[in-house]
């Protein structure tokens, strides 16, 4: 049995996964689709929106900070303009320094230090999904 065994319910939930380093982004989804998670992934903030655009499900927008052209936080604002009640992650190799908004609740709105552990990634994506 693995050590990132799956919720039990994982199963199912969408997640926009907007990682502009190809290395990053392919082991986080294997890490994600380990647990179950459904993963939608984008190279970048433009290719998110148009994902987010259409009618596919998304549970969690996970978003690294430093996008090229548009921010992960700018594209946290985009998103929730079209989704008002989507949670986000944040993934950053700058995590102490970057701001978010402390009035939300955890579970809405979160960061995640890079490099994090598959473990770390795990526990935060399960808090916020609620599983």
């Amino acid at each position: 049995m693995s050590d990132l065994a799956p919720g039990a319910s994982t199963a199912g939930q969408r997640i926009l996964l907007v990682e502009d380093s190809d290395v990053v982004r392919m082991l986080t989804v294997e890490v994600l689709e380990e647990l179950d998670y459904r993963v939608t992934e984008a190279g970048e903030a433009q290719q998110a929106l148009q994902i987010l655009r259409s009618d596919e499900p998304i549970d969690l927008l996970m978003t690294d900070i430093g996008l090229p052209g548009m921010s992960g936080q700018e594209l946290a604002v985009a998103a929730r303009q079209l989704r008002p009640d989507l949670k986000v992650l944040y993934a950053s190799g700058y995590a102490e320094s970057v701001e978010i908004d402390k009035s939300e609740p955890a579970n809405r709105t979160s960061i995640i230090g890079k490099p994090f552990s598959l473990d770390a990634l795990r526990d935060k994506v399960q808090s916020m999904l609620g599983n």
